[in-house]
């Protein structure tokens, strides 16, 4: 039983580690090209700021993953059957690895939407837009994670 509860928890740890570091990785991409970006054109640090925090939400869905399986579904307990926490380790496992590559992802968008409006270009909205894609994969995979944690109460 001490082992399902282990794999479990090694499943959230992922989870919130690699969608963190993802999203540590995305927000310092775009506050590079911020910083420097600043130097070409100080009056749209606003927008600069909009679009570095951007990446930053990958990490709360590896958090927000961590809730549901410990308060929606209070499933993380000794008890728990080896499927459940084989669940909990595989959508940990994809939950923290699609964080982590749209964070990274999205942050080099963000940071050449940056670049762009230093530039003089009127391209935030469109910058907005397009690193939202990315968004929706993590949105997924939080989703997922939702569903494997429904499924196994």
């Amino acid at each position: 039983m001490d082992m399902n509860l282990f794999i479990a928890y090694l499943g959230i740890g992922i989870m919130i580690a690699f969608s963190g570091i993802g999203s540590a990785f995305g927000v310092s991409i775009a506050g590079n090209a911020a910083v420097g970006a600043l130097k070409k054109n100080s009056s749209a640090f606003g927008n600069f700021l909009v679009l570095t925090a951007l990446p930053g939400t990958q990490g709360l869905y590896g958090f927000a993953g961590y809730f549901m399986f410990q308060n929606i579904f209070g499933i993380l307990t000794p008890e728990m059957t080896s499927i459940q926490s084989a669940a909990i380790f595989g959508s940990g496992l994809a939950l923290g690895l699609v964080g982590f590559f749209t964070a990274y992802r999205q942050g080099q968008i963000c940071a050449n939407g940056i670049a762009a409006i230093a530039q003089g270009h009127n391209v935030f909205g469109n910058t907005l837009i397009l690193s939202v894609f990315p968004e929706l994969y993590a949105i997924v995979a939080l989703a997922a994670t939702f569903l494997m944690g429904s499924a196994l109460v």
